[in-house]
């Protein structure tokens, strides 16, 4: 299984989807397409295309996912999850990543649809990050559980949420935290791996590995995660060290 998985349309899905088959058997597919996943009709049309882009003998279940909205109807969601169209609701807070425009503006503006998920048992899949400008983007991911999914949690206790490809040591705890046993979080090692390793010459990779993974699956002799530039940066201060010398 893969659980998060951007196929995108067109042309660039059906140049992927035949990589993922070959590898999984199921997996749940974003739906921040433009325009998004936003009904039932469109989430059938979808996956039609994917299948009709599998290559022949390969066997593979793309769960559909809907593209929350402040304006999206409760009843779609529900008609849509009981006829098995859809297998979870996205939640990308507004201009936070790619294709996220017409995301939610405010949690309180979905509560309806919240309410009718928790209803159901129907998962809530979420992008952590609030989008104010004058927060670093460092501590986006934090404040949002705070801010946000911690009060959305209080408000709603029995609906499954997961918070998806996390990048913090609070993330990793969030899947522990509530109170009903109905959050969990997921992550990418290769997000671990690549975080701005860019800006900082792999510095804010060495404290993603110290932070992050000891606190999940990598208690038993992890093995080191290297970012790309951190044995380059190593060797630059090698040098300069004696050079002074």
């Amino acid at each position: 299984d893969d659980w998060h998985l951007h196929l995108r349309d067109g042309p660039l899905m059906e140049a992927v989807v035949g990589t993922t088959a070959r590898v999984f058997r199921r997996a749940v597919v974003m739906p921040n397409l433009q325009p998004p996943i936003t009904t039932v009709e469109a989430a059938v049309s979808y996956r039609k295309n994917i299948l009709s882009a599998i290559p022949h003998g390969i066997s593979f279940t793309p769960l559909v996912t809907i593209y929350l909205t402040d304006s999206l109807c409760p009843d779609v969601i529900e008609h849509g999850y009981n006829e098995g169209v859809f297998f979870a609701a996205k939640l990308y807070p507004a201009n936070s990543t790619t294709n996220s425009s017409e995301g939610v503006t405010d949690l309180r503006r979905i509560d309806s649809l919240l309410k009718t998920m928790e209803r159901i048992g129907m998962p809530l899949l979420v992008h952590g990050e609030v989008t104010d400008s004058y927060v670093d983007i460092f501590d986006r991911e934090v404040i949002f559980i705070e801010r946000h999914l911690k009060p959305l949690l209080s408000r709603f206790p029995s609906l499954k949420v997961v918070l998806e490809h996390i990048t913090t040591e609070q993330a990793v705890e969030f899947g522990s935290w509530h109170p009903a046993g109905a959050a969990r979080s997921s992550g990418a090692p290769q997000q671990w791996r690549r975080l701005h390793s860019g800006v900082f010459d792999g510095r804010v990779c060495v404290a993603i590995r110290r932070a992050i993974l000891p606190l999940h699956r990598f208690r038993q002799q992890p093995q080191p995660l290297r970012c790309p530039r951190e044995k380059a940066h190593r060797s630059v201060h090698a040098r300069r060290a004696r050079a002074s010398t």
